[in-house]
């Protein structure tokens, strides 16, 4: 057996990171024996029932770096300092360091940048330099290394090949059923949460759908969630309410049986456009504009969001009525070409 840490942005509580560690977990070799560095090891331990150590100790990074075959490094977007500086830091660290101490060093389903400062460039140039073999899940990250003269594999966000676990928890909910999956956000403002609050009260008064509102990271999304389902149930009662789920097979399965998903989060549009529920985005990041321009998906960019909570109502009933069947063709061509990220896992 061979025996591999895993490092991502694990034990955070964020539903598409874990997800992104559950797909890594489904993808490894039956020889790869996982250690997962988390920043909660007892709660990653009981979700993914897995091996943790903490990513903050450094005896203990040392002491299960000492004892490991493989460093897998990903996946996400890990090596960036748009949110902050110290990520590039941090993994650029432990990537010298497993590289230092001898380990085959894996970067997996990587999205690169932005990077907008010279030291971030320059330590992510030198980790990804020192790597066996590198996915990507994005062409602009396969791009950037490129211009390092970084070999790299392009695919799709993993996500999209974690087998769902379906849930059981609409019998009792009349159709059409809307998921809406928002995040904290400086550009997310009062007003335009206001707007969108409107327009899903709008929705409800026009088709009698059911809100669900499922907050991904509940530390940040879950008083949003909470604003908009007391202010949707004051003028439709009982025809809304919040899921929280924190197994990410669970979590998406929730959207098998979803109707529409209105979503900023990434993963949140993979797992229901995954589960062939039909989505709408609004996007805070880049790789969210990706995503819905590949997918061909109505959507906005949030600084963009119309004022009028009509203009945007009327999209999203448009895509409840008429549902886009082409896009179920590229959703299976993009489960096919995930398998690629597993390869690199086994050369």
């Amino acid at each position: 057996m061979r025996r591999a840490v895993l490092c991502g942005y694990y034990g955070m509580g964020n539903g598409g990171d874990e997800a992104l560690l559950a797909t890594l977990l489904q993808m490894l070799p039956d020889d790869v024996q996982p250690l997962v560095l988390s920043a909660n090891p007892k709660a990653t331990e009981n979700l993914h029932q897995v091996e943790a150590s903490d990513r903050y100790s450094v005896f203990g990074l040392l002491s299960v770096l000492s004892r490991s075959d493989l460093f897998v490094w990903g996946g996400g977007s890990l090596m960036q300092d748009a949110t902050s500086a110290r990520n590039p830091i941090y993994y650029g660290g432990l990537m010298g360091l497993a590289q230092g101490m001898g380990l085959q060093t894996i970067a997996w389903a990587q999205g690169v940048g932005p990077l907008q400062r010279k030291l971030s460039k320059w330590i992510a140039k030198r980790a990804f330099q020192g790597c066996k073999s590198i996915s990507v899940r994005d062409r602009q990250s396969a791009l950037l290394l490129a211009d390092w003269e970084v070999n790299s594999i392009v695919a799709p966000d993993p996500v999209w090949a974690l087998e769902a676990e379906p849930m059981n928890i609409y019998r009792d909910l009349a159709t059409p059923k809307v998921a809406v999956v928002l995040r904290s956000h400086p550009m997310l403002t009062s007003c335009r949460l206001a707007t969108i609050t409107e327009a899903l009260q709008l929705i409800q008064q026009q088709t009698n759908a059911n809100l669900l509102l499922i907050p991904f990271q509940p530390t940040q999304d879950k008083a949003i969630a909470q604003a908009i389902c007391d202010a949707l149930n004051d003028k439709f009662p009982k025809r809304s309410q919040i899921i929280i789920q924190k197994d990410p097979r669970k979590l998406k399965g929730i959207f098998r049986g979803v109707d529409l998903t209105i979503a900023m989060r990434l993963h949140g549009l993979i797992m229901a456009a995954s589960e062939g529920c039909h989505c709408s985005a609004i996007s805070y990041d880049p790789k969210v504009s990706y995503l819905m321009e590949n997918l061909g998906i109505s959507g906005w960019e949030l600084a963009d969001l119309p004022d009028d909570a009509r203009t945007i109502a009327d999209i999203w009933i448009r895509d409840l009525e008429h549902k886009n069947e082409a896009i179920a063709q590229r959703v299976c061509q993009l489960k096919q070409d995930v398998l690629l990220h597993k390869k690199i896992l086994s050369s």
